[in-house]
């Protein structure tokens, strides 16, 4: 998130610069997609993202178990960013939301 609020602007983690693309998942997919590919990590960030905003540099694309998954075929801008925040989880393990303003 520091280079987010620094440049205005992220490119994406390794993963998304290798796949050519950054990876999104819905409120409902965040906790699967935290737990599977982030699992054991610490100081991660949670980003809610204006999919609106983005237009058409979001495509809706099939994935884990036949999901479909934003994916944002752009830099993420710092405008389209709703909320962030430290991630926490609930008391059932659910990953938080951060809270929008």
């Amino acid at each position: 998130m520091a280079a987010l609020e620094h440049e205005g602007s992220f490119a994406g983690a390794p993963v998304d610069l290798a796949d050519g693309y950054i990876h999104l998942s819905t409120a409902a997919q965040l906790t699967e997609t935290v737990d599977k590919h982030f699992a054991g990590q610490h100081d991660l960030h949670i980003a809610a993202v204006d999919l609106e905003a983005l237009g058409d540099k979001i495509r809706w694309e099939e994935s884990r178990g036949g999901q479909l998954f934003p994916h944002l075929y752009a830099p993420m801008t710092l405008d389209t960013v709703v909320a962030y925040s430290p991630m926490e989880r609930d008391h059932d393990g659910t990953v938080r939301l951060p809270v929008t303003g």
